[in-house]
């Protein structure tokens, strides 16, 4: 097939988006072959005769349809200001490729350092409650003082992942977000605007998904892998017996990285999760800053702290809201439209300018609280 015209970043995009492509298969792939360039300048006679293979990734017809859409996405990523890094790359994480199921490719919106001596991944249900929350806060907070080169690694999904995120912008902290699709859409799309503070903040938005991929279920799991390899130690906040952040958990470990989780009381749905982890000894009992310190033996190191705005101007309608937040502890929008005699319409405008000043939290299920 001819291959002429293409650019080395364009081979590694079409390498990287092969089927079941990781970075254990891409390295037996191109000892065999030699290259990139040369296992798509192949015939697929010959590439199934060298490699006795019979996946669809050998086709001619396959192959040249991964060119063509990789030749689409490096005009899209050069446009956007995207970084297409290489499992080859010098620049590719350390932690990240010492997983067997590493991505061959991953791409990045920001500028955060994913080498940083001390990582934490900060994992949990999507139904987080207030306990969950003000936690995340907590604990970001305090290690924020202690560990001047601190990451914060999630998923931008709903209830903890978001909290997770929202503390580390609140005290300063570079967070990464690893998203479940490509970098032309936020998912999900009510954390856009969080989304572009992380970037624009010292974080970064991360993906292994080109900007054409399809998004399925699988995805949402296949994510957590990232999340899990990127860090030291992964920190499991809330969680039912089942979902997600377990999952997490469990590649955690298999990674050999540490992983701790936040006890609950017995019988809460969002903890049986956690205490199910630390009765069997798969994760570390952990209640706050000083645990995960002692725990990952790291040196506390005190640093000045941030000038923060704890207490920023609200309008005479923001502080209405906060206030009818407050006396409620935890509202819904429709309770909170009828408290005020609102419009819903109207009184979503002021709890986003709410939100994005840090003053209030949004929970699942369109849920508020004052942080």
């Amino acid at each position: 097939m001819s291959t002429s015209g293409f650019t080395p970043l364009t081979y590694r995009i079409a390498f990287a988006s092969l089927q079941g492509m990781g970075v254990d298969l891409a390295r037996k792939l191109i000892d065999v072959v030699g290259s990139e360039e040369q296992f798509f300048a192949m015939s697929e006679k010959d590439l199934r005769a060298l490699t006795r293979g019979r996946s669809k990734i050998y086709s001619d017809k396959y192959r040249s349809e991964c060119l063509e859409r990789a030749v689409k996405e490096e005009a899209f990523v050069r446009e956007h200001g995207i970084v297409a890094t290489y499992f080859k790359d010098e620049t590719y994480p350390h932690r990240l490729i010492e997983a067997p199921d590493a991505p061959a490719m991953i791409y990045t919106l920001g500028k955060c350092d994913l080498e940083s001596p001390h990582v934490i991944s900060v994992v949990g249900t999507r139904h987080a409650t207030q306990y969950g929350v003000k936690f995340c806060d907590t604990l970001i907070g305090e290690l924020a003082q202690r560990l001047p080169d601190l990451v914060v690694v999630s998923g931008l999904a709903y209830g903890i992942d978001i909290a997770a995120h929202r503390a580390a912008l609140k005290h300063g902290v570079p967070t990464v977000a690893v998203l479940p699709r490509g970098l032309n859409r936020i998912y999900p799309s009510m954390h856009r605007n969080d989304a572009i503070a992380i970037a624009k903040r010292g974080g970064m938005l991360l993906t292994d998904y080109t900007s054409q991929d399809v998004v399925q279920k699988s995805n949402f799991l296949a994510r957590n892998r990232i999340v899990a390899a990127l860090s030291d130690c992964t920190v499991v906040v809330e969680s039912a017996g089942s979902g997600g952040a377990l999952v997490t958990a469990s590649l955690a470990m298999s990674y050999d990285r540490d992983v701790m989780a936040v006890p609950g009381r017995c019988g809460d749905e969002f903890s049986a999760g956690c205490n199910k982890l630390i009765a069997t000894n798969k994760a570390a009992l952990i209640t706050g800053a000083d645990d995960l310190l002692a725990a990952m033996r790291w040196e506390s190191h005190s640093r000045a702290p941030q000038q923060l705005n704890l207490f920023p101007e609200l309008t005479k309608e923001e502080q209405a809201v906060v206030d009818a937040i407050r006396d409620q502890g935890e509202v819904h929008l429709n309770t909170l439209a009828d408290i005020l005699h609102q419009p819903v319409y109207k009184l979503m405008s002021v709890l986003v300018e709410l939100d994005c000043k840090k003053v209030i939290a949004t929970l699942p299920g369109c849920r508020y609280i004052v942080l």
